[in-house]
């Protein structure tokens, strides 16, 4: 079972440089444990990976703006090799709640409804367990 993931919340929905982290993860006894970062609070290194997160949710449009985003890790996104076969790559996906500009209803929004919530970049897969690998130096328990 995979327990970790990251959430995002947007406090001004479309005002992506306000947000808080949450990272949910098990340290190494098992127990769950979260650790909460403001924007500034992101080490430097790890800022382009959070770009892509926020590029990946402008494509929500104009009419939806997220308010808060689940990342998760997993081996749910395929590449098909040279010789036919498949194999399995690691890639965050998010699941999306949006508040719209108009009428200000909400909703969800996963993977089924933009393929682009799938990011197979490398340093998003490095972003995720950065914040979520209880033996990351980044994380003290």
């Amino acid at each position: 079972m995979n327990s970790s993931e990251i959430q995002i919340q947007f406090p001004q929905p479309g005002k992506w440089e306000e947000f808080t982290l949450t990272a949910v993860y098990q340290d190494a006894d098992g127990y769950t444990r979260t650790a909460r970062y403001a924007a500034d609070e992101i080490p430097a290194d790890q800022a382009p990976a959070m770009q892509a997160v926020v590029a990946a949710l402008v494509g929500l449009g104009e009419d939806w703006q997220a308010v808060q985003v689940w990342a998760r890790l997993g081996k749910d996104v395929l590449t098909l090799a040279e010789d036919g076969a498949y194999t399995m790559i690691d890639a965050v996906s998010l699941t999306v709640e949006a508040v719209h500009a108009e009428t200000k209803g909400r909703r969800i929004f996963t993977v089924s409804d933009y393929p682009a919530f799938i990011i197979t970049d490398p340093a998003a897969v490095e972003f995720f367990k950065h914040f979520t690998t209880s033996t990351n130096n980044n994380i003290i328990i």
